[in-house]
């Protein structure tokens, strides 16, 4: 059996027809206020919801409160803001594709290589999807994330994708070249400033650039294809598909990506396209042999928590939103395709409300109906807030929890790392009180880790210097640093269990007692590191979490 599941798009573009008589109404308005904080970078206030939906204001405060509620959205002053739960839609859809696990560390090694950003995309319509990144960290570099949408005729991918699309297909890109000729539909994208990529260049452009159906057309004969600054000046890229063993179609594409300065798009062709070629012919190998997945445990209790939430909160929770959004948290690793039934179980819905929720969910483009009555998610699951938070770091990550221990006890509160010889600490990220007498934590500051109750707790994983706090979880530095400062602080532990950063609660010795740090402040420090956790293992699961 093929080793990933390919990516199965609808017929038609279901977005642009009405909803079907069974659509779940709260669950398109739920999806759209997601959508319009994605575009909007993850954060926008209730009144710019409210303009950009369309939607009345005591709606949008109703879908925000039960995606607050969801933990899919956090209520910060006048915002709404994503929060990191909300990426379990796209690990879901990641998960159940497969290629970001079996090709990412592929493409991982090729970019170490080559010292280049290296992608993996997928179709989506007429456009691509990255569902890979990996990027090199240097002051000039490529800006895209996991999620991000661009229009198929301005890319290395696009030409190849396109090889196999039907006349339907072309039809339905016509249209949106006509109807969006400077791509406003495409946020990730720069204002489009030269003339059209479908269209010959006027005699001002030198080299005048082949339209799109002639790059297709040469993407058909060479099977590798060439962005030359198509995107933006500077940006330049070559792609080669990376296709399923059975099927010989592209599950994917993978892309080489550098600037200018760096590579033109002739040294890209000679230089780096051969050791592309060599990585992908690794990936395909890869999809050849890999054994079929292991299905997860698909999450449990769903239908019980929504209605539990309803009678807690009344009015203000939309249980139709809340159900029809966990209908996508059914399919993961080896539950790719599923049938009604299945769904239902997964969820603990019933058919009649997870069939209404698949129908939504097909009719926004989220769900593709796939052979044997079976439902398959789409790259635009992605669309639900991912591509804000897929470079996301680890102090950003904790700022809002540092804050809501802080407020809850009064002291100040911060997150540290360990450098990488392990003799100090460096403060990444901190939140502090109103105090008159208090702790100033200056982020990016270092101290000798060893002194520090976050030092030692992150020490302690590696060295048999700090048996008891290994032991115990925590740490305790009374007064060893600065007279009269206490403070207390356990690790956070990334999805391998290994401790990648501390958070710690600082106060005064007249305010606390040691007796008080462990009994008091303990349990609410570990209620956060735990929360914070759970963020970093959705966030981490699919994207790198850098500490800082």
């Amino acid at each position: 059996m093929p080793a990933a599941d390919p990516v199965l798009d609808t017929d038609v573009d279901t977005t642009e027809a009405g909803p079907p008589g069974e659509a779940v109404g709260p669950l398109i308005r739920g999806v759209g206020v997601l959508r319009r904080l994605t575009e909007a970078g993850g954060t926008l206030g209730p009144s710019a919801l409210e303009r950009t939906t369309g939607l009345a204001r005591s709606t949008v405060d109703r879908i925000t409160a039960t995606l607050a509620r969801m933990g899919y959205v956090r209520l910060d002053g006048r915002d709404v803001v994503l929060t990191p739960r909300v990426m379990e839609l796209g690990n879901s859809y990641l998960a159940a594709l497969r290629l970001p696990v079996l090709l990412g560390a592929r493409a991982d090694a090729l970019a170490d290589e080559l010292d280049e950003s290296v992608s993996l995309a997928v179709a989506d319509l007429d456009g691509i999807r990255f569902i890979h990144q990996a990027t090199r960290r240097r002051a000039l570099s490529v800006s895209f994330r996991i999620g991000d949408l661009l229009p198929a005729e301005r890319t290395g991918p696009g030409p190849l994708f396109a090889t196999e699309w039907t006349e339907r297909d072309w039809a339905r890109w016509r249209d949106r070249r006509s109807a969006d000729p400077h791509d406003t539909a495409f946020p990730a994208l720069p204002p489009r400033q030269a003339p059209p990529a479908d269209t010959p260049s006027p005699p001002s452009f030198s080299p005048p650039f082949p339209s799109f159906p002639e790059r297709v057309e040469r993407a058909r004969e060479d099977g590798w294809a060439l962005d030359d600054q198509l995107i933006e000046p500077g940006l330049v890229a070559v792609s080669v598909p990376v296709r399923d063993p059975y099927t010989g179609r592209p599950v994917c594409v993978a892309s080489v990506v550098s600037h200018t300065s760096r590579h033109s798009a002739a040294d890209l062709r000679t230089s780096l396209l051969p050791r592309l070629h060599t990585a992908v012919a690794a990936m395909e190998s890869d999809l050849r042999t890999a054994p079929a997945p292991e299905p997860g445990p698909p999450p449990s209790g769903l239908a019980a928590w929504t209605t539990a939430s309803k009678h807690q909160l009344g009015r203000d929770f939309v249980e139709s939103l809340a159900r029809g959004l966990t209908v996508l948290t059914a399919f993961g690793a080896g539950r790719s395709a599923l049938p009604l039934t299945e769904v239902a179980r997964a969820t603990g819905l019933s058919r009649a409300t997870a069939r209404r929720a698949l129908l939504t969910h097909e009719h926004l483009g989220l769900v593709a109906a796939g052979p044997e009555r079976t439902f398959t998610l789409t790259p635009r699951v992605l669309d639900l807030g991912f591509p804000p938070l897929s470079r996301t770091t680890l102090a950003r990550l904790a700022e809002p929890h540092l804050r809501a221990l802080a407020q809850t006890l009064h002291e100040p509160t911060a997150l540290a790392v360990l450098t990488p010889d392990g003799t100090e600490i460096q403060y990444t990220a901190g939140a502090g009180t109103s105090r008159v007498l208090t702790v100033h934590i200056t982020v990016g500051a270092r101290l000798p880790a060893a002194a520090t109750s976050l030092g030692r707790v992150l020490l302690a994983d590696t060295s048999p210097a700090f048996p008891e706090v290994r032991a115990q979880g925590y740490a305790l530095a009374d007064e060893e640093l600065e007279s009269g400062l206490r403070s207390i602080a356990v690790p956070v532990r990334d999805r391998t269990g290994r401790a990648v950063a501390a958070v710690c609660v600082a106060t005064h010795t007249a305010r606390r007692t040691l007796e008080s740090c462990v009994h008091d402040v303990l349990p609410a420090l570990r209620t956060t590191t735990d929360r914070l956790r759970a963020d970093l293992h959705t966030a981490s699961r699919f994207t790198p979490v850098p500490p800082a």
